[in-house]
């Protein structure tokens, strides 16, 4: 497999010869017109002409070449990503811009936990992965492809998507991914790469996964959209796992409307991932998602606010939070202040963390069977990897206790059992008593503070950009609902953006 480094330097030596190949097009103003691009906005240009697949994927190469070096956002570009935009090129053209839809010709970054079948490593950050092969692509990336979507490369994740305790937005791989606003603060993970990718406009749209937080969290520091969907309605198979209780795969982007599309393209019925995806698919509306980018969608809606959700805040801080809950009054919506999971939750992360352990090591020595290749094949190959690699690995500083207390776990028994139940409950007594007894659409948090509340229920959530603390970081505001809820969720996230349009591009503050 080729190293970054070489392939930044091959992308863009390629990049001045397709240049000069083509007279020198593509002008420096040209590219500026890129930042910020949307996916409506390169419908549009695919459609009248002013814009290519190929031109497209030049820029972002060129970005990754640029920005990568301080970000470390990126793990790898697929060598293959001019070819695959050139192919889409001429199918728009055979078919006179009639396939100019969806994601068809659009790049799109992978966090690199998402499996490809093709000469892109898959390895959650980790080098006890690398040279693995994977037997096909992952559900998702399946669905990409067959929506003719360029697949830039892949992201860097936090290692073994935060499974072993490291830094937010290290791996091994990829190194320290940066956060773009303020280069010293927190990027957040696990799914760090692709948000500060999508930040920084190193790809069109970007995909991540999470368990707990990792696409709420880094969405939320990075100042992009993220949708974290209902468990099930996007399919996991091919996606190095935790667990598959509450592991699901969503867009990272710039703007709602972009993560709606990229939505659309990966929900439905996967048989590798029946179970799931075939209980979630009922919520599936017919016609899709875009249809739910309304820009009066906070008229009538009822919104409830956890004051659990909007703790440890300065004054400034909240001041803002307060502000939006205003706008969105003047909206239409009807705001629910002091509300409160009534049910005891305080035993929340005990429970989900004994569970995890048990589902890690059975989810991932499942995945590791399956590869066609792999320098590790269980668990215990990766502990010893681990400590047969200290320096590359940094065992020293972030150890792998959480790999080794997985170990140790025995499959599912009656403490799992146990704890499975409880969560249950705590979903059901919580949250979901919660919304339907004061009939909400939606509940409100900051940032990703209500994550493991939706974590354990399956439920859904999108972040929107909300702001900028006086350091000049982002935050965000979350939007929660029950499974299913995605429509309502959209509607609320894409009224309120186009009520506020907070985000702006990085700073780059050191």
């Amino acid at each position: 497999m080729v190293d970054l480094r070489l392939q930044v330097v091959a992308t863009v030596l390629g990049m001045v010869a397709l240049a000069a190949a083509a007279g020198g097009s593509s002008s420096s103003g040209k590219q500026s017109e890129f930042q910020e691009v949307t996916v409506d906005a390169i419908h549009q240009g695919f459609k009248n002409g002013s814009l290519t697949s190929t031109a497209l994927v030049r820029f972002y190469l060129d970005q990754i070449a640029r920005l990568n070096p301080l970000l470390h956002a990126v793990i790898e570009v697929n060598p293959d990503a001019l070819a695959q935009a050139a192919r889409a090129d001429a199918e728009r053209s055979a078919s006179r811009g009639r396939c100019a839809v969806g994601l068809h010709g659009i790049p799109v970054l992978l966090k690199d936990n998402i499996a490809t079948r093709d000469r892109l490593n898959t390895t959650a950050g980790s080098l006890a992965l690398l040279g693995s092969v994977v037997r096909r692509d992952a559900g998702v990336v399946a669905r990409l492809r067959r929506a003719g979507a360029v697949i830039l490369g892949k992201a860097n994740p936090s290692e073994w998507s935060n499974f072993r305790p490291v830094e937010s937005g290290w791996s091994a791989r990829g190194g320290q991914t940066l956060n773009p606003y303020v280069l010293s603060a927190t990027p957040c993970g696990s799914s760090a790469g692709p948000g500060v990718a999508a930040a920084a406009n190193m790809a069109a749209v970007t995909l991540g996964s999470e368990t707990d937080g990792s696409i709420l969290c880094p969405s939320s520091f990075n100042s992009v959209v993220g949708i974290k969907p209902t468990v099930g309605l996007t399919s996991r198979s091919g996606v190095i796992p935790i667990t598959p209780l509450q592991d699901t795969i969503g867009p990272m982007c710039r703007t709602v409307s972009d993560a709606v599309h990229v939505l659309d393209v990966i929900v439905g019925y996967d048989e590798l991932d029946a179970e799931a995806t075939g209980a979630a698919s009922k919520y599936i509306p017919h016609g899709g998602y875009t249809q739910f980018l309304r820009i009066h969608g906070l008229k009538g809606k009822r919104i409830g606010v956890l004051d659990v959700f909007f703790q440890g805040y300065d004054d400034m801080q909240l001041a803002v939070y307060e502000k939006h809950l205003d706008t969105m009054r003047q909206q239409g919506a009807v705001v629910i202040k002091n509300l409160d999971i009534t049910t005891n939750f305080t035993d929340l992360g005990e429970q989900e963390i004994l569970l995890m352990a048990a589902e890690f090591k059975l989810s991932i020595n499942a995945y590791l069977s399956d590869l066609l290749y792999s320098p590790v094949r269980s668990l215990a190959q990766i502990i010893a990897f681990n400590k047969a690699h200290p320096v590359e690995e940094r065992l020293k500083d972030f150890g792998q206790p959480d790999l080794i207390a997985a170990e140790k776990t025995n499959g599912i028994g009656t403490r799992e059992r146990a704890a499975i139940q409880r969560l249950k409950e705590i979903s059901t007594n919580g949250l979901e008593k919660l919304m339907k007894e004061h009939q909400l659409d939606a509940i409100v948090a900051a940032n990703s503070d209500a994550s493991s509340v939706l974590a354990v229920g399956g439920y859904p959530g999108i972040a929107v950009p909300a702001g900028y603390d006086k350091q000049g970081v982002p935050f965000a505001i979350c939007f929660g609902g029950l499974r299913g809820y995605e429509p309502r969720l959209i509607e609320i996230g894409y009224a309120f953006e186009q009520a506020t349009k907070v985000r702006r591009p990085p700073t780059y503050k050191s």
